[in-house]
């Protein structure tokens, strides 16, 4: 019985997502009409490495190097370009970071429920749900930050 279960879970946390992962995106839209259309995110809250240094030309997207236009008419200097993919990587960071804290509740519940009646398993269960939440928590308060800077830097 143990066993079934352990092989569900695995499907469900691991194999599904990454099937999903792996199906190929298909898009009805003919061409990017703004920045946005070209930065789509892989998974909730995982964005690109180059938001906020597209724009659309010729109904493409392209992105912009140093020295060049933003869509809003800003031009693009050099410090901007490296503090934006900064931002950029440090929220991809973080939101993975958000994710393993999901999975370690998922694996602290999980082992809550098989506990029984083991107090030293439920007292690790509890501790491991505990911690998670707490870098849950950590992590959701730094994405917040980052996109503040990312918002006042004129991403």
């Amino acid at each position: 019985m143990k066993k079934s279960i352990v092989i569900l879970s695995f499907a469900v946390v691991v194999a599904a997502p990454a099937v999903t992962l792996a199906a190929p995106q298909s898009s009805f839209a003919a061409t990017p009409k703004t920045p946005a259309d070209c930065e789509k995110a892989l998974l909730p809250g995982i964005n690109p490495w180059f938001r906020g240094l597209t724009t659309v030309t010729n109904g493409k997207c392209e992105i912009v190097s140093p020295g060049g236009q933003l869509s809003g008419g800003k031009t693009l200097d050099l410090a901007g370009f490296i503090w934006r993919i900064a931002l950029n990587i440090v929220d991809i960071g973080l939101a993975i970071v958000g994710y393993i804290a999901f999975i370690f509740i998922l694996y602290g519940g999980f082992q809550f429920l098989t506990g029984g009646n083991n107090p030293s398993q439920i007292e690790k269960a509890r501790k491991t749900i505990l911690n998670a939440v707490v870098g849950l928590v950590i992590s959701l308060g730094a994405v917040a930050i980052i996109n503040l800077i990312f918002g006042i830097i004129g991403g």
